[in-house]
């Protein structure tokens, strides 16, 4: 292992953005780093991580009030983060009538590839603090004179340039390397597993947190050595690798599978995840309340079909119907109720309401029933999934083609309607952040900045992480599973500092960086 540190170093230099056009570079490089530190960890391997940004004056904790859904709803019990300007007017009035000074400050949204720029909402906010703990008091001074809220610090609105940031960056040439890139789980989908577990078991170099997670199992679509394993999340943006993660490419995907039964062919809602619940939305058949995507909204459908493979583990049980397949799709049993454990290399289709009677009525044991899986791109092209064909679907997606690219509205990080909370929380504002690149010398980039760390990591709107991808050269980019999931190991433990109280947690999918045979990890 080679180490060596550099302080006082332009971080666009530093991270070899020559391969980007001068003018992108110009508007997306982060500012200049006090402090990095660069490891090689193996031929084609290295590991930096960069400190820039400062604290200034501006950076403050203060009480922030919440508002009322309805323009002339109570304050007592609001939820909103931001809302009208009208109503933060009223919110104001009366604050300063109960002896309060409040701040009405505007939120604006930015450019995004699908959403124009512009006004997201308006805060309320009193008190400047150094500390937590003074904006913990003026919030009970807050919440004692009716109203509802909690406390910020300012450094993480999401659009303060400068604020301090802790970033990593593992830049692989898996050329040099001669090792690839692997997604991995634990020993079933169904259940979650330590990246650092993973990394000690397979004998990865290194490894990064991959996709969201609900119900102990992996949300969005799934391909793993050419094989579809997980539900699509219809139009969301995900990443696909080939040849060990030696072409990555960012794209929109959607999944419809069917089944054929006799004379019959159906559309099945879903593969290995609980039926009825479709996390983040974007599903088929008649969902409620939309089949768009809606970032960590439960959609729901009480009459599915759903189809699980060994992978999984032990299938949920409870009312409904089932058909248990051979490896062939030939059935062999017919079961009143749900729960059958899957057989070696078979698979059972569960089904629950109005489509528990349809297969009660239709599927009898004997019947071989065929699948049809049809994958598509962005532009609706057909993708065929080889062998080493993987497809992680997390998004949204940061980078294309070089440039910043950020499919807010179509993957579902912004919400319709009077209550922008969620946009404002979850996409506009610092969080930690994972991400996935390569860059114009074809090497994969992954990223963690850390968050929530106030005065020493602020973390990054999904804005901030694609303008950050930009400037380490990236010509495509992926957002990845955040917040508490972000992190980033080696063979010798966690780079980074994962922003949970309790450490590293536990992930439904994580991407491994696995060395030729003979190469050690550091």
């Amino acid at each position: 292992m080679q180490r060596r540190s550099v302080a006082l170093l332009a971080a666009a230099a530093l991270l070899s953005t020559a391969s980007v056009p001068l003018a992108e570079a110009r508007t997306a490089a982060p500012p200049a780093a006090r402090a990095a530190d660069v490891r090689e960890l193996a031929p084609g391997v290295t590991l930096t991580s960069l400190v820039y940004g400062r604290r200034d004056a501006d950076d403050v904790w203060t009480a922030q009030v919440n508002l009322p859904e309805r323009p002339d709803g109570p304050f007592a019990g609001a939820a909103m983060a931001l809302g009208p300007r009208e109503t933060a007017l009223r919110a104001a009035e009366e604050l300063r009538a109960r002896g309060f000074a409040p701040r009405v400050e505007r939120v604006d949204a930015p450019e995004f590839a699908d959403r124009a720029a512009g006004v997201l909402g308006w805060t309320v906010r009193v008190g400047s603090y150094g500390d937590e703990a003074g904006a913990a008091a003026e919030l009970a001074r807050v919440r004692a004179a009716g109203f509802a809220g909690r406390t910020r610090y300012t450094a993480q609105d999401g659009d303060d340039e400068d604020a301090p940031q802790r970033v990593h960056v593992l830049r692989v040439d898996l050329a040099a390397l001669g090792g690839r890139l692997e997604t991995a789980h634990g020993p079933t989908l169904h259940g979650t597993e330590k990246l650092t577990d993973l990394i000690a078991r397979s004998g990865a170099l290194a490894g990064i947190n991959g996709q969201w997670f609900y119900n102990d199992a992996p949300g969005g679509l799934y391909v793993r050595d050419g094989r579809l394993l997980g539900s699509a999340t219809q139009g969301r943006a995900g990443v696909r690798l080939e040849r060990g993660g030696r072409s990555l490419s960012v794209d929109a995907f959607t999944a419809r599978v069917t089944v054929r039964a006799g004379r019959e062919t159906v559309e099945v809602d879903g593969v290995n995840r609980i039926p009825g619940e479709i996390w983040n939305c974007g599903g088929v058949g008649g969902d409620l309340p939309t089949e768009r995507p809606r970032h960590d909204v439960r959609c729901t459908d009480p009459s599915e079909l759903v189809r699980f493979t060994p992978e999984w583990g032990a299938p949920p049980s409870g009312a409904g119907a089932e058909a248990v397949l051979d490896g062939r799709g030939r059935v062999t049993e017919v079961r009143d109720g749900r729960g059958a454990p899957v057989p070696a290399g078979g698979s059972t289709l569960q089904a629950t309401g109005d489509s528990a009677a349809w297969l009660l009525r239709t599927v009898r044991a004997g019947m071989v029933l065929r699948f049809d899986e049809r994958i598509r791109d962005g532009r609706g092209r057909t993708v065929v999934p080889g062998p080493d064909t993987t497809i992680l679907q997390v998004g949204p997606a940061l980078v294309r083609d070089g440039r910043v690219a950020v499919n807010a509205v179509g993957d579902g990080v912004v919400r319709e309607g009077p209550d922008q909370s969620f946009t404002y929380d979850w996409t506009v504002r610092a969080n930690p952040r994972s991400m996935i690149g390569v860059d114009g010398e074809g090497r994969l980039l992954l990223v963690v900045a850390d968050g929530r760390r106030p005065g020493v990591s602020e973390g990054l709107g999904i804005d901030g992480a694609a303008r950050l991808m930009v400037s380490l050269g990236a010509r495509e980019a992926l957002n990845l599973d955040g917040g508490g999931s972000s992190v980033l190991a080696t063979a010798g433990g966690i780079v980074n500092r994962p922003s949970d109280a309790a450490g590293e947690r536990s992930l439904g999918t994580s991407l491994l960086l696995v060395p030729a045979a003979g190469q050690a990890g550091s």
